[in-house]
């Protein structure tokens, strides 16, 4: 049986690893070392962790890949395959070449648009209207090995990056399965990226979850899909930092500033958005609150909020 090494971290990687582990001889799964969540900070293992643990397979899990005892003991395994899917660390050279066949890496974007850590983030903030998966061979440059294949994926208002990370996952599982065949054969054919339509998508950086009020609707729109679930976008909303985990641009427009009421009713709270735009809120979090509707929000903690305030500010 085909034997492999299999590096990922979050749920994106389950679904892979799954498949694998039920086709393939898997030696050991690498990921991130377990980190404290949440406002109590609980340490919690990588969903990856997780997953080989119900699947009983080894579970290696080094501060730092390069120069750990786990490289090693990596490199006498052996391995035919080398996968990796969102493990979130570089891989030496060392480790590469261990494998027999090849080092594969099922990556969240239809290269070479999106290399980096944030493809399916960036897809969303930038407002595509596809996005996709692309099994590459790896080498010791970011996202930049040859391409194998590729599957694509339409995006719509009612996709955030929790929603393209679902469907990614099982579109890159499936295809990762479809192209092994050819490779472990020796059959499948490689084909370059073209470098110059390389683009990046680094980590999102925490000043970039306080939400810009002065771009226009659609896009501020789709930087709360893009920051949502994991994150959440804020802004400084009648003087609490607020969280907006939903809003709806709207046709109409209007001259006043961006973060000033439009419209406020017991239901709905209408706000000016950039570039004479205008958005409803749907659902938000005032710091030290859950989540709560704009109902519930109007009729509690802003029910003093009238029409003509400016509640949000520009973002420094």
């Amino acid at each position: 049986m085909t034997s492999l090494i299999f590096l990922g971290t979050p749920e994106f990687a389950v679904p892979i690893l799954d498949a694998l582990a039920a086709q393939y001889q898997v030696l050991a799964v690498f990921t991130q070392p377990d980190r404290k969540v949440g406002r109590k900070q609980v340490v919690h293992p990588s969903p990856v962790k997780q997953a080989a643990t119900r699947l009983g397979l080894p579970v290696l899990q080094p501060e730092k890949l390069s120069g750990s005892p786990e490289l090693a003991q990596a490199v006498a395994m052996a391995p035919d395959l080398i996968i990796t899917a969102a493990y979130g660390q570089f891989l030496p050279n060392s480790f590469l070449a261990a494998a027999k066949i090849a080092a594969l890496n099922v990556h969240g974007s239809l290269l070479p648009k999106y290399r980096g850590g944030a493809p399916i983030q960036y897809s969303i903030i930038n407002g595509d209207a596809e996005t996709g998966v692309t099994i590459i061979d790896m080498v010791h440059e970011m996202d930049a090995g040859d391409m194998y294949a590729q599957a694509k994926l339409p995006l719509t208002r009612a996709d955030d990056t929790g929603t393209a990370f679902e469907k990614l996952s099982l579109l890159g599982r499936d295809l990762l399965l479809a192209t092994l065949p050819a490779v472990i054969a020796g059959t499948a054919t490689k084909t370059p990226q073209p470098v110059d339509q390389v683009t990046f998508s680094p980590t999102l950086k925490k000043a970039e979850e306080h939400l810009d009020i002065t771009l226009p609707a659609p896009q501020l729109d789709n930087w709360v899909r893009g920051l949502r679930p994991a994150v959440g976008g804020w802004v400084d909303m009648a003087g609490v930092r607020t969280k907006l985990w939903a809003i709806t641009p709207l046709e109409a427009t209007t001259t006043a500033a961006p973060g000033t009421v439009i419209t406020r009713t017991k239901k709905r709270l209408v706000l000016a958005a950039g570039d004479h735009t205008t958005f409803a809120i749907d659902e938000l979090q005032p710091a030290g609150k859950a989540k709560q509707s704009i109902a519930a929000y109007l009729n509690g903690a802003g029910q003093h909020i009238e029409e003509g305030a400016q509640i949000i500010g520009e973002t420094n």
